[in-house]
């Protein structure tokens, strides 16, 4: 997966291909899909949310250009693999998931794995978390229809905002990195996700 799937598309951070070698993927989908769990497409993992593809999680951890110093929220915990992920290679990891089942099962699966450096709250991940902010990253795990305001809000000076952004079929990847002189956005191509659900994403009868 590493070699042929992530290593062979670019993404050059090695601690970051250390992380997807270390992190088994399988333990984060159902037991029936574990023989699945390397192949180069996205995975079921019940209450029609998804495990994304390996490729896409990687240039969207790689965007985020962490060196294990940063404290990161990442809006759609899921299955808890980028979460995983994420804690192998930031300093502080909070997380939120708007699904109750699936919020349970990824704490239960990151505790196995001793990942003390991660907490992970339900709720409207579009809200961000302003108790906890700025962070140096965020990372939105779901497409969204345009950017919303009050995560570039909670991102320190430096850090960068990495979320899809665009219809309900269709998004392009973008990242915004907070400068001293205000914030800019980079288009790093197409992408498709479930929809990111809440007050500044999309409405749930949407």
């Amino acid at each position: 997966m590493v070699k042929d799937q992530i290593e062979a598309r670019g993404i050059k951070n090695e601690r970051l291909l250390e992380a997807f070698r270390k992190v088994p993927r399988h333990l984060f989908v159902e037991e029936a899909l574990q023989n699945q769990a390397y192949e180069d497409y996205p995975l079921p993992i019940g209450e029609s949310q998804t495990i994304s593809q390996p490729y896409m999680v990687a240039l969207m951890v790689d965007a985020l250009q962490l060196t294990r110093k940063e404290k990161v929220l990442e809006i759609g915990t899921g299955s808890g693999y980028q979460t995983a992920l994420l804690a192998e290679l930031a300093e502080e990891v909070y997380s939120i998931e708007r699904i109750p089942s699936l919020a349970h099962r990824a704490i239960s699966i990151l505790n196995r794995m001793e990942y003390f450096n991660v907490t992970i709250r339900i709720g409207d991940g579009t809200f961000g978390w302003a108790e906890k902010a700025p962070f140096d990253g965020i990372i939105v795990s779901a497409g969204a229809p345009e950017i919303p305001e009050v995560l570039k809000g909670q991102l320190a000076v430096g850090g960068r905002l990495v979320i899809p952004v665009g219809s309900q079929s269709m998004q392009n990847l973008f990242r915004v990195t907070h400068t001293p002189e205000g914030f800019k956005t980079e288009n790093l191509g197409g992408c498709t996700f479930v929809k990111l659900v809440g007050r500044y994403g999309w409405r749930d009868n949407v």
